[in-house]
Protein backbone atom coordinates (compact mmCIF):
# COMPACT_ATOMS: atom_id res chain seq x y z
CA UNK A 1 0.00 0.00 0.00
CA UNK A 2 1.35 3.79 -0.36
CA UNK A 3 2.80 5.45 2.15
CA UNK A 4 2.04 9.15 2.56
CA UNK A 5 4.35 12.10 3.19
CA UNK A 6 4.50 15.23 4.85
CA UNK A 7 6.83 16.91 1.84
CA UNK A 8 6.45 20.37 3.97
CA UNK A 9 4.93 22.53 6.28
CA UNK A 10 4.60 26.41 6.96
CA UNK A 11 3.74 28.29 9.59
CA UNK A 12 2.41 31.86 11.10
CA UNK A 13 1.43 33.80 13.88
CA UNK A 14 -0.05 37.59 14.18
CA UNK A 15 2.58 39.97 14.65
CA UNK A 16 1.07 41.04 18.16
CA UNK A 17 3.14 39.59 21.05
CA UNK A 18 0.85 39.55 23.76
CA UNK A 19 2.35 37.44 26.49
CA UNK A 20 3.88 39.87 28.59
CA UNK A 21 0.62 42.51 28.01
CA UNK A 22 -1.33 39.73 29.47
CA UNK A 23 0.70 38.87 32.68
CA UNK A 24 0.86 42.21 33.52
CA UNK A 25 -2.82 42.56 32.65
CA UNK A 26 -4.45 39.58 34.20
CA UNK A 27 -4.02 40.17 38.09
CA UNK A 28 -6.93 42.88 37.70
CA UNK A 29 -9.15 40.05 36.49
CA UNK A 30 -8.25 38.21 39.91
CA UNK A 31 -10.07 39.40 42.93
CA UNK A 32 -8.16 37.56 45.52
CA UNK A 33 -4.44 38.98 46.80
CA UNK A 34 -3.14 35.58 47.78
CA UNK A 35 -4.76 33.84 44.26
CA UNK A 36 -2.80 36.75 42.48
CA UNK A 37 0.82 36.19 43.94
CA UNK A 38 -0.30 32.45 43.12
CA UNK A 39 -0.52 33.53 39.48
CA UNK A 40 2.44 35.59 38.88
CA UNK A 41 4.37 32.95 40.55
CA UNK A 42 3.00 30.54 37.85
CA UNK A 43 3.60 32.79 35.08
CA UNK A 44 7.24 32.45 36.06
CA UNK A 45 7.38 29.01 35.82
CA UNK A 46 5.33 28.29 32.28
CA UNK A 47 8.50 28.68 30.18
CA UNK A 48 6.81 31.05 27.74
CA UNK A 49 8.46 33.95 26.80
CA UNK A 50 6.34 34.84 23.39
CA UNK A 51 2.30 34.49 22.90
CA UNK A 52 0.80 35.77 19.59
CA UNK A 53 -2.20 37.13 19.11
CA UNK A 54 -5.14 38.20 16.13
CA UNK A 55 -6.84 40.73 18.15
CA UNK A 56 -5.20 44.16 17.22
CA UNK A 57 -5.88 45.80 20.81
CA UNK A 58 -6.68 42.76 23.47
CA UNK A 59 -7.44 45.50 25.85
CA UNK A 60 -9.65 47.55 24.08
CA UNK A 61 -11.06 44.56 22.85
CA UNK A 62 -12.14 42.77 25.72
CA UNK A 63 -12.60 46.35 27.96
CA UNK A 64 -12.83 45.75 32.18
CA UNK A 65 -14.02 42.68 31.70
CA UNK A 66 -13.62 40.36 28.96
CA UNK A 67 -16.76 38.30 29.62
CA UNK A 68 -19.04 40.96 28.53
CA UNK A 69 -18.06 39.90 24.92
CA UNK A 70 -20.56 37.93 23.36
CA UNK A 71 -20.08 34.67 21.15
CA UNK A 72 -21.16 37.01 18.10
CA UNK A 73 -18.50 39.43 18.60
CA UNK A 74 -15.97 37.14 19.34
CA UNK A 75 -17.24 34.79 15.77
CA UNK A 76 -17.31 38.25 13.71
CA UNK A 77 -13.39 38.66 15.35
CA UNK A 78 -12.47 35.39 14.20
CA UNK A 79 -14.33 35.49 10.56
CA UNK A 80 -12.08 38.81 10.06
CA UNK A 81 -8.98 37.35 11.49
CA UNK A 82 -8.43 33.87 10.58
CA UNK A 83 -8.89 33.93 7.09
CA UNK A 84 -5.86 36.26 6.71
CA UNK A 85 -3.94 34.14 9.01
CA UNK A 86 -4.50 30.88 7.18
CA UNK A 87 -3.96 32.36 3.45
CA UNK A 88 -0.23 34.00 5.55
CA UNK A 89 0.71 30.43 6.29
CA UNK A 90 -0.79 28.51 3.21
CA UNK A 91 1.35 31.16 0.88
CA UNK A 92 4.33 30.60 3.08
CA UNK A 93 4.32 26.74 0.76
CA UNK A 94 5.46 28.49 -2.16
CA UNK A 95 2.81 27.00 -4.29
CA UNK A 96 2.65 28.86 -6.77
CA UNK A 97 0.99 27.20 -10.31
CA UNK A 98 0.93 24.11 -8.11
CA UNK A 99 -1.71 25.20 -5.67
CA UNK A 100 -4.27 24.20 -8.56
CA UNK A 101 -2.62 20.56 -8.19
CA UNK A 102 -4.52 20.32 -5.07
CA UNK A 103 -7.24 17.69 -5.06
CA UNK A 104 -7.91 18.00 -0.87
CA UNK A 105 -8.56 20.40 0.99
CA UNK A 106 -8.47 19.37 4.93
CA UNK A 107 -9.26 22.61 7.77
CA UNK A 108 -8.64 21.80 11.57
CA UNK A 109 -9.89 24.47 13.82
CA UNK A 110 -12.04 24.59 17.53
CA UNK A 111 -11.79 28.20 17.96
CA UNK A 112 -14.28 29.78 15.78
CA UNK A 113 -16.77 28.87 12.78
CA UNK A 114 -18.82 30.12 10.18
CA UNK A 115 -20.17 29.25 6.63
CA UNK A 116 -19.32 29.55 3.91
CA UNK A 117 -16.32 28.95 5.65
CA UNK A 118 -12.22 28.87 6.16
CA UNK A 119 -12.08 26.37 3.40
CA UNK A 120 -14.01 28.79 1.14
CA UNK A 121 -11.57 32.11 1.86
CA UNK A 122 -8.75 29.61 1.08
CA UNK A 123 -9.95 28.48 -1.97
CA UNK A 124 -10.92 31.87 -3.23
CA UNK A 125 -7.82 33.97 -1.94
CA UNK A 126 -4.98 31.22 -2.43
CA UNK A 127 -5.41 30.10 -6.28
CA UNK A 128 -7.15 26.32 -4.75
CA UNK A 129 -9.14 24.66 -7.24
CA UNK A 130 -12.93 25.44 -6.63
CA UNK A 131 -13.40 21.85 -7.48
CA UNK A 132 -11.04 20.52 -4.26
CA UNK A 133 -12.60 18.22 -2.31
CA UNK A 134 -13.01 19.82 1.26
CA UNK A 135 -13.24 18.37 4.87
CA UNK A 136 -13.63 20.15 8.09
CA UNK A 137 -12.47 18.53 11.41
CA UNK A 138 -13.97 21.25 13.86
CA UNK A 139 -13.91 21.06 17.78
CA UNK A 140 -11.75 18.42 18.91
CA UNK A 141 -8.83 20.50 20.78
CA UNK A 142 -5.62 20.14 20.76
CA UNK A 143 -4.86 16.48 19.71
CA UNK A 144 -7.16 17.76 16.27
CA UNK A 145 -3.59 18.41 14.39
CA UNK A 146 -2.62 14.85 14.54
CA UNK A 147 -6.45 13.81 13.38
CA UNK A 148 -5.68 16.35 10.59
CA UNK A 149 -2.57 14.06 9.52
CA UNK A 150 -4.60 11.10 10.14
CA UNK A 151 -7.21 12.22 7.63
CA UNK A 152 -4.58 13.49 5.12
CA UNK A 153 -3.07 9.80 5.36
CA UNK A 154 -6.11 8.24 4.76
CA UNK A 155 -6.67 10.36 1.84
CA UNK A 156 -3.43 9.68 0.22
CA UNK A 157 -3.67 5.65 1.11
CA UNK A 158 -6.48 5.62 -0.64
CA UNK A 159 -5.65 7.79 -3.62
CA UNK A 160 -2.18 7.57 -4.29
CA UNK A 161 -2.63 10.52 -6.81
CA UNK A 162 -3.76 12.80 -4.30
CA UNK A 163 -2.38 15.85 -2.82
CA UNK A 164 -3.74 16.86 0.22
CA UNK A 165 -3.39 20.76 1.85
CA UNK A 166 -4.17 20.31 5.66
CA UNK A 167 -4.53 23.97 6.78
CA UNK A 168 -5.12 23.92 10.97
CA UNK A 169 -5.86 27.44 12.26
CA UNK A 170 -6.85 28.46 15.76
CA UNK A 171 -7.25 31.83 17.14
CA UNK A 172 -7.50 31.10 21.04
CA UNK A 173 -6.77 34.70 21.94
CA UNK A 174 -10.61 35.26 20.71
CA UNK A 175 -12.19 33.75 24.24
CA UNK A 176 -10.30 35.11 27.31
CA UNK A 177 -12.94 35.82 29.48
CA UNK A 178 -12.41 36.96 33.16
CA UNK A 179 -11.47 33.64 35.59
CA UNK A 180 -14.10 31.19 36.92
CA UNK A 181 -11.27 30.31 38.82
CA UNK A 182 -7.62 30.35 39.46
CA UNK A 183 -7.24 27.02 37.04
CA UNK A 184 -9.49 28.95 34.28
CA UNK A 185 -6.99 31.55 34.55
CA UNK A 186 -3.87 29.77 34.17
CA UNK A 187 -5.45 27.96 31.04
CA UNK A 188 -5.83 31.75 29.48
CA UNK A 189 -1.94 31.99 30.64
CA UNK A 190 -0.70 29.50 28.03
CA UNK A 191 -2.99 29.45 24.87
CA UNK A 192 -2.19 31.57 21.58
CA UNK A 193 -2.73 31.89 18.18
CA UNK A 194 -1.11 30.00 14.78
CA UNK A 195 -1.58 28.74 11.95
CA UNK A 196 -0.01 25.95 10.21
CA UNK A 197 -0.64 24.71 6.66
CA UNK A 198 1.33 21.35 5.48
CA UNK A 199 1.11 19.33 2.33
CA UNK A 200 0.45 15.65 2.29
CA UNK A 201 1.32 13.15 -0.56
CA UNK A 202 2.94 10.43 -1.93
CA UNK A 203 6.21 11.87 -3.48
CA UNK A 204 8.93 10.40 -1.10
CA UNK A 205 9.96 13.73 0.46
CA UNK A 206 9.89 15.03 3.89
CA UNK A 207 8.14 13.17 6.82
CA UNK A 208 7.00 9.98 6.35
CA UNK A 209 3.51 8.95 7.91
CA UNK A 210 3.96 5.31 9.60
CA UNK A 211 1.02 4.58 12.70
CA UNK A 212 -2.10 6.51 14.40
CA UNK A 213 -3.33 4.97 17.24
CA UNK A 214 -5.78 7.03 19.86
CA UNK A 215 -5.99 6.15 23.38
CA UNK A 216 -8.95 7.51 25.44
CA UNK A 217 -7.84 7.96 29.40
CA UNK A 218 -11.08 5.95 31.48
CA UNK A 219 -12.70 8.68 33.81
CA UNK A 220 -11.17 11.77 32.39
CA UNK A 221 -13.88 12.93 30.73
CA UNK A 222 -14.32 16.82 33.07
CA UNK A 223 -10.69 16.97 33.01
CA UNK A 224 -10.59 19.00 29.72
CA UNK A 225 -13.75 20.48 28.29
CA UNK A 226 -14.51 23.11 26.02
CA UNK A 227 -17.87 24.21 25.44
CA UNK A 228 -19.76 27.25 23.43
CA UNK A 229 -21.71 29.81 26.24
CA UNK A 230 -23.16 33.23 26.02
CA UNK A 231 -19.73 35.06 26.23
CA UNK A 232 -17.47 32.92 24.09
CA UNK A 233 -16.03 29.42 24.38
CA UNK A 234 -15.92 27.85 28.19
CA UNK A 235 -12.67 25.76 28.74
CA UNK A 236 -11.58 23.61 31.82
CA UNK A 237 -8.74 22.76 31.81
CA UNK A 238 -8.05 20.65 34.90
CA UNK A 239 -4.63 20.46 36.78
CA UNK A 240 -5.01 16.83 37.11
CA UNK A 241 -4.31 16.60 33.32
CA UNK A 242 -0.31 15.84 33.95
CA UNK A 243 -1.07 13.19 36.67
CA UNK A 244 -3.04 11.21 34.15
CA UNK A 245 -1.27 12.12 31.05
CA UNK A 246 1.56 9.94 32.90
CA UNK A 247 -0.70 7.18 34.23
CA UNK A 248 -2.01 6.71 30.53
CA UNK A 249 1.37 6.30 29.07
CA UNK A 250 2.06 2.83 30.81
CA UNK A 251 3.28 -0.22 29.16
CA UNK A 252 0.29 -1.59 28.09
CA UNK A 253 -0.77 1.63 25.94
CA UNK A 254 3.16 2.37 24.91
CA UNK A 255 3.11 -1.40 23.36
CA UNK A 256 0.10 0.18 21.22
CA UNK A 257 1.43 3.68 21.17
CA UNK A 258 4.53 2.67 19.67
CA UNK A 259 3.54 -0.38 17.59
CA UNK A 260 5.73 -2.62 19.89
CA UNK A 261 8.37 -0.49 20.17
CA UNK A 262 10.17 1.09 23.22
CA UNK A 263 10.76 4.90 23.79
CA UNK A 264 14.71 3.59 23.58
CA UNK A 265 13.59 2.88 19.78
CA UNK A 266 12.47 6.33 19.05
CA UNK A 267 15.07 9.03 18.02
CA UNK A 268 12.56 12.34 17.39
CA UNK A 269 9.50 12.96 20.16
CA UNK A 270 7.48 15.54 18.95
CA UNK A 271 4.70 15.66 21.88
CA UNK A 272 2.27 18.67 22.13
CA UNK A 273 3.51 21.33 24.08
CA UNK A 274 0.18 21.98 25.79
CA UNK A 275 2.04 23.60 29.37
CA UNK A 276 5.41 22.61 30.81
CA UNK A 277 3.73 20.18 33.22
CA UNK A 278 2.55 18.35 30.40
CA UNK A 279 5.45 17.95 28.87
CA UNK A 280 7.39 16.94 32.42
CA UNK A 281 4.80 14.41 32.75
CA UNK A 282 5.37 12.94 29.41
CA UNK A 283 9.42 12.92 30.06
CA UNK A 284 9.23 11.53 33.17
CA UNK A 285 6.32 8.74 32.48
CA UNK A 286 8.77 8.07 29.05
CA UNK A 287 12.07 8.13 31.39
CA UNK A 288 13.28 10.09 28.39
CA UNK A 289 16.48 12.07 28.72
CA UNK A 290 16.11 15.99 29.19
CA UNK A 291 17.20 16.51 25.32
CA UNK A 292 14.10 14.61 24.27
CA UNK A 293 11.37 17.32 24.41
CA UNK A 294 14.20 20.04 23.30
CA UNK A 295 12.12 20.67 20.25
CA UNK A 296 8.17 20.93 22.28
CA UNK A 297 10.12 23.00 24.73
CA UNK A 298 11.08 25.66 22.02
CA UNK A 299 7.84 25.45 20.82
CA UNK A 300 5.94 26.16 23.90
CA UNK A 301 8.74 29.00 24.91
CA UNK A 302 8.06 30.61 21.52
CA UNK A 303 4.47 30.80 20.55
CA UNK A 304 2.83 28.90 23.79
CA UNK A 305 0.33 26.17 23.20
CA UNK A 306 -1.77 26.68 19.77
CA UNK A 307 -4.31 24.53 20.23
CA UNK A 308 -4.27 21.85 17.01
CA UNK A 309 -1.84 23.48 15.28
CA UNK A 310 0.90 23.45 18.26
CA UNK A 311 2.31 20.16 17.03
CA UNK A 312 2.84 20.78 13.79
CA UNK A 313 5.01 23.52 14.48
CA UNK A 314 6.93 20.74 16.34
CA UNK A 315 6.93 19.15 13.10
CA UNK A 316 7.72 22.05 11.49
CA UNK A 317 10.94 22.77 13.74
CA UNK A 318 11.83 19.23 13.46
CA UNK A 319 12.14 19.20 9.37
CA UNK A 320 14.05 22.59 9.46
CA UNK A 321 16.43 21.42 12.35
CA UNK A 322 16.69 18.02 9.78
CA UNK A 323 17.59 20.00 6.84
CA UNK A 324 20.37 22.02 9.12
CA UNK A 325 21.96 18.42 9.97
CA UNK A 326 19.71 17.93 13.09
CA UNK A 327 18.56 14.62 14.34
CA UNK A 328 16.86 12.35 12.28
CA UNK A 329 14.79 8.67 12.26
CA UNK A 330 12.22 7.35 14.08
CA UNK A 331 9.72 9.43 15.60
CA UNK A 332 6.37 9.57 17.27
CA UNK A 333 4.10 12.23 17.91
CA UNK A 334 1.66 12.79 20.55
CA UNK A 335 -0.97 15.26 21.47
CA UNK A 336 -3.95 15.41 23.74
CA UNK A 337 -7.24 17.26 24.18
CA UNK A 338 -10.81 16.56 25.88
CA UNK A 339 -11.64 13.37 26.55
CA UNK A 340 -8.79 12.97 27.90
CA UNK A 341 -7.78 11.90 24.58
CA UNK A 342 -4.35 11.11 23.22
CA UNK A 343 -3.73 11.43 19.44
CA UNK A 344 -0.81 9.73 18.30
CA UNK A 345 1.59 9.03 15.08
CA UNK A 346 4.65 7.14 14.26
CA UNK A 347 6.23 8.70 11.54
CA UNK A 348 9.97 8.68 10.18
CA UNK A 349 12.20 11.51 9.23
CA UNK A 350 15.77 11.61 7.78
Amino acid sequence: MVTAYVNQISTAVPELDVHETFVEFAPALIDARGKMLLFKRMAERAHISHRWSAVEDPVAFYGDNPSDVDTETRMIEYEDKAPKLAQRAVDGLGLGAAADDITHLVIVTCTGFYSPGIDYDIIKNCGISPNVDRTQIGFMGCFAGITGLKTANNIVRADPSAKVLLVSVELCSVHLQKPKSLESMLSFLIFGDGCAAAVISAETTGIELDTFKQVMVPDTRDLITWRIGNAGYDMVLSGKVPGQLGKALNPENLKLILAGRTPDDIDLWAIHPGGRTILDAVENALELDSEALAVSRHVLENYGNMSSATVLFVLAEMMKRAAQGGPTGMGSAMAFGPGLTAETMLFRLE
